[in-house]
């Protein structure tokens, strides 16, 4: 008997593939519409062919899905004519009798059926899912006699999961059905929860005995999911592959789809925009300013567009760090490396909440929220390394850390900093302790770390975006193609499922990688120097923002839906193509500009 997926036929194990194809249909092989399938096949004789293992299996995959659409009577002539067999008529019965609720005839089947199992333990395993189903289903019925007797002389002495056994006499004090269905978390007798123990009963048999449930849709489901991750420009939320998907051509998203085009251009500055960020919730996108200000927009969410909702002034010597807090109440405005002070904002009111200095010789450049949204760290290069409340009073503090970018940790405990030498380092103000998870041969000018708090983007001095695995502490990729000299800029993850990687560069465009892939797939052209951050919507996961030295803010989005400029498919998992987009300047008023596409 092989285990492999090939079917066997006629009660003999070793019969091979053309004895298989030339081998009469069993007399119970019927329709059920009262045609015999025996009579068809006869006429079919002459046409039979021999048939591969992969095809037989193809053959049985597509018998099983015939039978689960009902379609019973082709799936016989189906299995007559290709001489195959869908499954061992002793599983065939085996299932018959399961679903009937025919528990003692089951069980003789089953012990039929033990030979053919690949595991011992199987047998056993299997035995005792039929009396659990049997036992749920005497109480349901109030026979709590029969309940009993099978609990005490059929499932204690199998002397198997003894731990589940205890949990099924308890079950004899429920008072109601409903109580008994809610404590087991079975769905009560009847055709769903025996459905649903056949799958777990299948899972013990070979394929060449039963097919698993529902094999061919798991196959398509699976050949769409590896299309899809290898597609450099999915990005759209997760939906039900069979459903939403043609089987009939390869996945392939085009790249209108994809935030490629400058949908807006904010000019509310008046010089070089340092920073962009996007609110948590996705509503806000705060910019900050060498002009001294910080702008917060209003991002609408169905159209895309961001309004100018409130500007904050009096920042001596600039904006070039933003920090929202977890709620998105708070805003934390830090400046250069010049700068000894720092500014919480709440952005619902407009109000100033506090503004930190310690002393005029500090730096405050970077900035970190606790998730409880009550603390917050803050330091520079200059030394400083603080955490303080709300009040602006500073709670702990680590002497001498040369701090350059600053994230907390979900774990609220932990912060993780990056230091002049070239490092980032983990520190527990708590228990007052520090560990090395990071050093890179060169300066970290910023980083920033996923949502599941495993990967940090490392933007390096001269070298460009690396991504690191900070549980692992090794250097996953290096993405190539962004110019990085000593300027600070900021890069980010983004899209569905944070699967895209996007950093400005000192080339003034914004690059942007799949995370799996080192070359860019999209090379955004626009703006007219240094981009210096870039930052993508958390919500909207086809929306995109870039500040830069040109004094402007670019939102990227989607190609227009009536946009007929021609279309480019995916790039290839091997091609290395770049595509510089969005050569031409559009207006923010005007709908009715144009943008070239140049592939270099």
């Amino acid at each position: 008997m092989q285990s492999n997926g090939s079917p066997t036929h006629n009660g003999d194990a070793q019969t091979s593939s053309s004895a298989q194809n030339g081998a009469e249909p069993e007399p119970s092989a019927s329709s059920s519409n009262g045609v015999e399938v025996t009579q068809v096949a006869e006429g079919l004789e002459k046409a039979k062919v021999v048939l591969s293992r992969s095809d037989e299996d193809i053959v049985r995959l597509i018998g099983q899905h015939l039978n689960g659409l009902g379609l019973h009577r082709t799936a016989e002539l189906l299995m007559a004519e290709s001489g195959c067999r869908l499954e061992h008529p002793s599983a065939a019965k085996f299932r018959e009798l399961v679903m009937a609720g025919e528990w003692e005839q089951a069980e003789e089947v089953l012990s039929e059926l033990k030979s053919l199992l690949d595991k011992p333990q199987a047998a056993l395993k299997m035995k005792f899912l039929l009396l659990e189903q049997k036992y749920l289903e005497y109480l349901e019925d109030g026979q709590v006699i029969e309940a009993l007797y099978c609990l005490r002389n059929e499932l204690t002495p199998l002397k198997f999961n003894t731990e589940r056994v205890h949990q099924l006499s308890g079950y004899i004090m429920c008072s109601t059905a409903e109580e008994l269905r809610e404590r087991a978390e079975w769905e009560g007798k009847g055709p769903k929860s025996r459905a649903k123990l056949m799958e777990k009963l299948q899972a013990y048999m070979p394929p060449s005995v039963m097919l698993p449930p529902r094999r061919l849709q798991t196959l398509l489901s699976q050949a769409i999911e590896l299309q899809k991750e290898r597609c450099p420009y999915h990005n759209t939320k997760n939906e039900d592959s069979l459903q939403n998907m043609s089987l009939l051509l390869d996945h392939v998203c085009s790249r209108k789809q994809f935030p490629c085009r400058t949908r807006q251009i904010l000019s509310e500055h008046c010089d070089e925009v340092w920073f962009c960020k996007f609110s948590n919730d996705g509503t806000k996108l705060a910019t900050g300013s060498k002009d001294s200000t910080l702008n917060v927009y209003e991002v609408n969410q169905i159209t895309q567009e961001a309004k100018l909702l409130r500007t904050f002034e009096g920042h001596q010597y600039g904006v070039s760090y933003l920090s929202w807090s977890p709620d998105d109440v708070y805003l934390i405005a830090c400046g250069p490396e010049e700068c000894s002070e720092l500014w919480v904002w709440n952005v619902q009111t407009g109000e100033l909440r506090v503004k930190v200095s310690q002393s005029p010789e500090d730096s405050l450049t970077s900035a970190a929220w606790n998730i409880d949204c009550k603390r917050f760290v803050c330091g520079g290069t200059r030394g400083q390394f603080y955490q303080c409340d709300l009040d602006g009073n500073v709670m702990d503090s680590w002497e001498g850390v040369r701090v350059q970018c600053l994230q907390y940790k979900k774990d609220g405990k932990t912060v993780l900093a990056s230091d002049t030498h070239h490092r980032i380092r983990g520190y527990n103000f708590e228990e007052l302790s520090d560990h090395n998870l990071i050093v890179e041969d060169h300066p970290i000018m910023s980083f920033s770390v996923d949502d599941s708090g495993r990967l940090a983007l490392l933007n390096v001095a001269t070298q460009g975006v690396h991504l690191w695995d900070l549980q692992d502490k090794v250097l996953v990729r290096k993405y190539q193609g962004v110019t990085q000299g000593f300027y600070t800029i900021h890069s980010c993850f983004g899209g569905v499922n944070q699967d895209f990687v996007a950093s400005g560069s000192e080339d003034n465009k914004v690059y942007v990688w799949h995370l799996k892939r080192e070359l860019p797939i999209a090379v955004l052209a626009g703006h007219t120097r240094t981009v210096n951050c870039v930052t993508w919507n958390p919500q909207i996961p086809g929306l995109l923002a870039s500040a830069s030295d040109d004094g402007t803010v670019r939102l990227w989005g989607p190609a227009a839906a009536d946009d007929e400029s021609d279309d480019l498919p995916c790039l290839s998992p091997l091609e290395g193509t770049v595509r510089v987009l969005e050569k031409d300047k559009p207006s923010a008023e005007s709908d009715d500009s144009t943008d070239t596409d140049d592939e270099v």
